[in-house]
């Protein structure tokens, strides 16, 4: 069996991981210390490719999970729907890390066990685009820790989820994703 840590060990960025997960046979994700402020965190993960191999380390956007409850929507609409008020709901009880030590004590599975009734409530979703529910929670999770902390005013996310459950068309999305303006 792999060790986790190891498998989630940045040597490029020379990064050693604060708490990984392994969430299913296809993810393993991995918070690390950022170098914004002492409270910084980078969020990165793996997936497994179809060759059986792990990929590189990467690290998602918001393009990505954007485009995941696009395709999820198409889908099935009315759930995704419902699942976007869930992680509204989400934005407004997540509070930014104030401290190094706060930081370093972040756990991934205590970030996820909350989150056991909403992850069965949404599954199906699963079925469609290329996150499942448990990694896609998680991840919103930390994505909205990471805007919290950094930028205490940033609205980023919870900005495309509004544009998200608004229906607004397709390019005014991506444009908000990929923090473009359109003119």
């Amino acid at each position: 069996m792999e060790n986790l840590h190891d498998l989630m060990h940045d040597k490029r960025l020379k990064l050693k991981p604060i708490s990984v997960i392994r969430l299913n046979d296809s993810y393993i994700l991995a918070i690390y210390p950022g170098r914004k402020s002492d409270a910084d965190i980078i969020i990165k993960y793996r997936q497994k490719l179809k060759s059986g191999k792990w990929s590189n380390i990467r690290t998602p956007k918001h393009i990505h999970w954007t485009v995941d409850l696009l395709i999820k929507s198409y889908s099935n609409k009315e759930l995704t729907s419902k699942f976007i008020d869930e992680l509204m709901r989400v934005w407004e009880r997540i509070q930014p890390i104030k401290s190094k030590e706060e930081r370093d004590k972040l756990s991934l599975e205590e970030l996820l066990k909350y989150d056991q009734e909403t992850i069965e409530k949404f599954k199906e979703l699963s079925r469609y685009g290329e996150y499942n529910i448990k990694f896609l929670i998680l991840l919103a999770q930390l994505l909205m820790l990471q805007e919290k902390t950094n930028y205490p005013h940033g609205k980023i996310f919870q900005t495309l989820l509004k544009k998200l459950k608004k229906g607004e068309d397709i390019f005014t999305i991506l444009a908000t994703a990929t923090l473009r303006k359109l003119g």
